[in-house]
C-alpha cells in the first residue's frame, strides 16, 4: 500500500518569468561590460563580463530545464524531466568554477605587468552594471529560498553586484592615486567570490544527484513520528531524497499491529502517515509499504 502527494510544478517553474527578465538584464550588462572593458582597458570589467557570460549561459540553461520539468511523466521517466533542473545547476557550477580560476590566473599576470585602465570609463560602465544587477536581485529575492536553480541565479547575480562595486572602487583608487594594480586586485576579489560559492552550489547539486537526504529532513525525527502513529509497531527501509528543488520524496516499510489487520483498519494508518509527513516535513511525495509483524523476515535486504 502507498500514500502519495503530487506536485504539479517545480519551485523554479513558478519563477520562470522572473528568470527570463533576469536573463535579459544579464545579457545587456554583459554587452555593456565587454564594451567598457575594451574602451577602459580594464581587466576587472572584462572579468565581470566573463562572469556575466557564464551567468547568461547558466540562466538560459536553467530556463530550458524548467520548461522540460513541466513535461508530463511517462512510463519510462516516471518523474518526468524534473531532474534536468539539477543537471543544469551542475553544468552551471562547473563552468563558473573554471571561469573563476581563469580570472584569478589573469589577475595575477596583471599584477606582475599592470595595464593602463581608464578610471572615468570604468565608473560609467560600473554604474550601469550595479543598477542592472540590483534590479535582478530584487526579481529573484523571493524565489531563491525555494529553488536550487533560482538560488544559483540569485547568488550569481549577488556576486556580479559585488563585482560591479569592485569596479567602482578600483576606478576610484586609480583616479585618486594612480595605482594601476587596483584593477587586477579587484579582479582577484571577484575570483575569490566566484570560487567558494560555486563549490558550495556544486556540492548541493551533487548531493541531489546522489540522492542524499534533503537538508530540511531529519530522518531520526521522521522515524520517531512514524513510530508514534497509532497502530505502528515498527519502521525500516526508511529513505528520503530530492527529485528537484522543492520536491522531496520519502519511502518506508511500516509494520502495523496484527489487530489492525484483523479488524480491517490498517488503511487508516496509511492516511495518518501521509498527513503527518506532509504536515511536519513538507514531503511532496511519500510511499509507504504497510507490513504485518514478521514480514521483515522474508525481505532479502534490510536497511535501517
Amino acid at each position: 500500500m502507498s500514500g502519495h502527494t503530487h506536485s504539479h510544478g517545480t519551485a523554479a517553474g513558478e519563477q520562470r518569468g522572473r528568470l527570463t527578465a533576469v536573463l535579459a538584464i544579464t545579457v545587456t550588462i554583459l554587452a555593456v561590460e565587454v564594451i567598457g572593458g575594451l574602451v577602459a582597458h580594464s581587466l576587472v570589467l572584462l572579468a565581470d563580463a566573463a562572469h556575466m557570460a557564464s551567468d547568461s549561459a547558466g540562466i538560459g540553461l536553467s530556463l530550458f530545464a524548467v520548461v522540460c520539468a513541466t513535461r508530463p511523466a511517462t512510463l519510462v521517466r516516471t518523474f518526468g524531466l524534473q531532474r534536468l533542473e539539477i543537471l543544469a545547476a551542475v553544468v552551471n557550477a562547473v563552468a563558473l568554477l573554471v571561469l573563476g580560476v581563469l580570472v584569478l590566473v589573469e589577475a595575477v599576470r596583471r599584477l606582475v605587468t599592470p595595464g593602463h585602465p581608464a578610471p572615468g570609463a570604468m565608473v560609467l560602465f560600473g554604474v550601469v552594471a550595479v543598477l542592472g544587477n540590483a534590479a535582478s536581485l530584487l526579481l529573484l529575492r523571493r524565489g531563491q529560498s525555494r529553488s536550487l536553480t533560482v538560488r544559483s541565479a540569485y547568488l550569481e547575480v549577488l556576486a556580479d553586484l559585488l563585482g560591479a562595486a569592485a569596479v567602482l572602487v578600483a576606478a576610484a583608487v586609480i583616479a585618486a592615486t594612480g595605482f594601476r594594480r587596483a584593477d587586477p586586485i579587484a579582479s582577484l576579489l571577484i575570483g575569490a567570490l566566484i570560487v567558494p560559492r560555486t563549490l558550495r552550489m556544486l556540492k548541493a547539486a551533487v548531493d541531489v544527484l546522489l540522492e542524499a537526504t534533503p537538508e530540511h529532513i531529519d530522518l531520526q525525527e521522521v522515524r520517531a513520528h512514524i513510530l508514534e502513529t497509532p497502530g505502528v509497531v515498527g519502521c525500516h527501509d526508511l529513505h528520503a531524497w530530492t527529485i528537484t528543488s522543492g520536491s522531496a520524496v520519502l519511502s518506508a516499510h511500516v509494520v502495523v499491529a496484527d489487530e489492525l489487520w484483523a479488524d480491517g483498519s490498517a488503511s487508516a494508518v496509511l492516511d495518518r502517515l501521509g498527513e503527518c509527513l506532509a504536515g511536519h516535513f513538507d514531503v511532496e511525495h511519500s510511499t509507504f509499504q504497510l507490513e504485518q509483524p514478521g514480514h521483515v523476515d522474508h525481505e532479502a535486504v534490510l536497511h535501517d
